[in-house]
């Protein structure tokens, strides 16, 4: 994908993609932004038995689905291409912060879409939980035997160096995640 064809092949499917995503960050949205007292009593169970935001939103299937066409797109690009991924994931938050995957932490290529999935979402919002999420990720995978060092690097290679919030870069966060295995 290098040629002006080619470029034009990848502005058509990016927008196709963003068009997607537009369209599932609205029906997310109010799941996303609803307000949650946690001083009152039992607010964690409520919380839980309203179900996952994208069951409660109807958009399961067409969500997992974009996701997977996304991260295709985000192994094959170039870095400028991974860039535009990013800026989209960090553009429509409701749909970053929901999006999913099927398939397990505890095989080496399923370690590898959550990984590429965590790389897309760039930290999100809070650098913190970005942390906490890719330590509880490769947890996962050690735990089932999984060797999660070689697909923390490739995965990083992949990644944003821009230090977002002041924790380090994505990229850091994978090679450090790596060596702390």
């Amino acid at each position: 994908m290098n040629g002006p064809a080619d470029n034009k092949e990848w502005a058509s499917l990016l927008e196709n993609l963003e068009l997607q995503m537009m369209e599932l960050d609205e029906r997310l949205r109010p799941i996303a932004q609803r307000r949650v007292d946690v001083t009152q009593p039992g607010w964690w169970e409520r919380l839980q038995a309203g179900g996952a935001p994208l069951d409660q939103a109807g958009v399961r299937a067409a969500a997992e689905r974009l996701v997977q066409a996304f991260l295709g797109a985000y192994v094959q690009g170039t870095d400028e291409r991974r860039a535009a991924i990013r800026r989209m994931f960090a553009e429509y938050r409701s749909f970053a912060w929901a999006a999913t995957l099927p398939v397990p932490r505890t095989t080496a290529q399923g370690l590898r879409q959550h990984l590429i999935l965590f790389s897309m979402q760039d930290q999100g919002q809070d650098s913190r939980d970005a942390l906490l999420t890719l330590q509880e990720i490769s947890r996962e995978a050690s735990a089932a035997g999984v060797d999660t060092a070689p697909v923390l690097l490739e995965v990083a290679e992949l990644s944003s160096s821009i230090n977002k919030y002041g924790m380090g870069s994505t990229r850091d966060m994978l090679l450090n995640q790596r060596v702390r295995k």
